[in-house]
């Protein structure tokens, strides 16, 4: 038998050696456990391998390097016994901070925080044109108060002179990356607005519809794809990491009393979500704004459910969506107990409890829905003319016949509808002819 002669050596980039680093102030709902197990589960998701994990408790950050002195002696240490290759901190550093670390651990050693983790995992899994453009925005904004310390080797350095320099003499290189990314940052921001208005547009097309909108929110891998899949039949690809859906995804469905619906999945939040993402990813959010009926998904077998719930409720109170009717959604039912079960809809009795994987659930969730929808609905009697035959579509998928007829002007209906779909048939109202009116 031949004997190899080279056994092939794989040539996939080896993972990044990561050291957690957090600080326990004290004023935080989340243990510092939990808060470190979590920025765990962000590093993971972006590739890296967690070699150790250190804590300490402070009544504020140091100033200059974030932890204490000893604190920042002992990650040297483990730096360089572990062989690491990034050191992650749990909160966002300042520019100097960052540039202070990274002078004491070696220039070898990137010195990170939350923050540049989250970006870089969205970076990662930006899908779509616009998700990409929202990402890019982030990531100047977080990088352009940064630059000093990127660039401290140039910081006072003139660009040199002479002809075809002429133009920003003076500048140094510092201040010339500032200008490039402010410009792009605006170039950004213009580009996302007028996406935002094609947005809205499309929108202001669903409202006039009168198409119920439903979307999907909820702390990350809560299981929001996995619900959208089971309610609409569709097969959105679904992975087991943070983030894996940035973009919105939206699908038709209809309830069994005929009504037609959408619901839209959204990007995940978390606690400690960087503000500039939240401000990057308010044209992805404004699904979640304009939508009618907010379903926020937990999932119950998190221990940390109630405070996953909290971090989504102060989201959506940054994106004004705090006082769109809502229903928790109580996810992954399948991997509790009977006891368990009991326990979640004892304390929780207003809440759906499913199991979007097993199909549980569903059923009762729909009927949810479809009570919801129809809340704030009214009688009332409309003739549309027979040119108008998009709006007689709209009237069989949108409301609740209650009579109609044909007659010589068009289809006299009798039909509970909502109060935007009320709105949109406003041209075509009649006079209230119940009584006149017979079922044919």
């Amino acid at each position: 038998m031949p004997v190899a002669r080279f056994t092939p050596e794989s040539t996939a980039p080896e993972p990044e050696r990561a050291i957690l680093v957090g600080v326990d102030f004290g004023d935080s709902d989340w243990s510092i456990e939990d808060s470190m197990a979590e920025l765990g589960r962000l590093a993971e998701t972006d590739g890296a391998v967690v070699v150790m994990t250190m804590t300490q408790r402070l009544d504020k950050p140091v100033p200059r390097t974030f932890i204490g002195k000893g604190k920042t002696e002992e990650l040297v240490s483990y730096v360089r016994n572990l062989d690491a290759d990034v050191v992650i901190f749990d909160d966002e550093l300042t520019p100097s901070q960052q540039a202070n670390l990274e002078k004491v651990v070696g220039e070898r050693v990137k010195i990170i925080d939350r923050t540049a983790l989250i970006l870089d995992i969205f970076g990662t899994h930006a899908t779509t044109h616009e998700g990409r453009l929202q990402v890019q925005l982030a990531q100047l904004q977080y990088l352009l108060p940064r630059l000093r310390g990127m660039w401290s080797h140039l910081v006072g350095e003139q660009t040199r002179g002479g002809i075809g320099s002429r133009f920003g003499q003076g500048e140094s290189q510092l201040e010339v990356d500032r200008r490039i990314v402010r410009d792009r940052i605006s170039t950004l921001r213009h580009e996302l607005s007028e996406l935002e208005k094609r947005r809205g547009v499309q929108s202001k097309a669903r409202w006039d519809s009168g198409i119920y909108r439903v979307a999907l929110v909820g702390y990350t891998n809560a299981g929001k794809s996995t619900l959208l899949n089971r309610l609409t039949g569709s097969d959105v690809y679904v992975r087991d990491e943070l983030f894996a859906t940035l973009d919105p995804t939206t699908r038709a469905l209809d309830l069994e009393e005929g009504r037609k619906i959408t619901v839209t999945d959204t990007v995940g939040f978390i606690q400690k979500l960087p503000t500039m993402l939240v401000e990057s990813f308010k044209s992805t959010l404004a699904e979640v704004s304009s939508a009618d009926l907010v379903l926020l998904v937990v999932d119950t077998s998190d221990p940390n459910a109630d405070k996953e719930i909290a971090a989504v409720r102060s989201v959506l109170a940054d994106i004004g969506a705090d006082a769109i009717p809502s229903v928790l959604v109580y996810n992954k039912s399948d991997l509790l107990d009977d006891e368990g079960r009991r326990l979640v809809m004892t304390l929780h009795p207003e809440a759906q409890l499913i199991s979007a994987t097993e199909g549980t659930g569903i059923r009762g969730l729909l009927y949810r829905i479809a009570q919801e929808a129809s809340h704030g609905e009214e009688t009332c009697t409309v003739l549309i003319p027979f040119e108008r035959g998009i709006l007689v579509k709209m009237v069989h998928e949108r409301c609740q016949i209650i009579r109609e007829r044909y007659t010589q002007e068009g289809l006299l209906a009798t039909i509970r509808a909502s109060a935007r779909m009320r709105q949109t048939l406003e041209p075509y109202l009649a006079p209230d002819e119940t009584g006149d009116l017979e079922d044919l």
